[in-house]
């Protein structure tokens, strides 16, 4: 099980190039839960160079099910819902 202080989601997320896409193995992030603070504690500078050389992820299902939710259905931090325009 877990314990302690989770973070339970990040946005923007890492499949539309949020901050969350450029960690690498070995960063040191710090969390700050009274100020409601998630920092990547990395220079400003190398973040600038992980974020040139990003790409955005390419779609694992192209049809099907999963390909469908993907199509239609908005990010957790919007609410995961297909009619955000209703």
């Amino acid at each position: 099980g877990t314990w302690g202080m989770v973070v339970g989601h990040v946005a923007p997320e890492a499949y539309v190039g949020g901050t969350i896409a450029l960690v690498r193995e070995g960063d040191s992030i710090t969390i700050d839960a009274k100020k409601r603070l998630i920092h990547l504690d990395v220079s400003a500078k190398e973040l600038a160079a992980r974020r040139k050389k990003w790409k955005p992820p390419q779609p694992r299902h192209s049809k099907g099910l999963l390909a469908k939710y993907r199509k239609l259905v908005s990010t957790a931090s919007e609410g995961a819902v297909t009619d955000a325009n209703v």
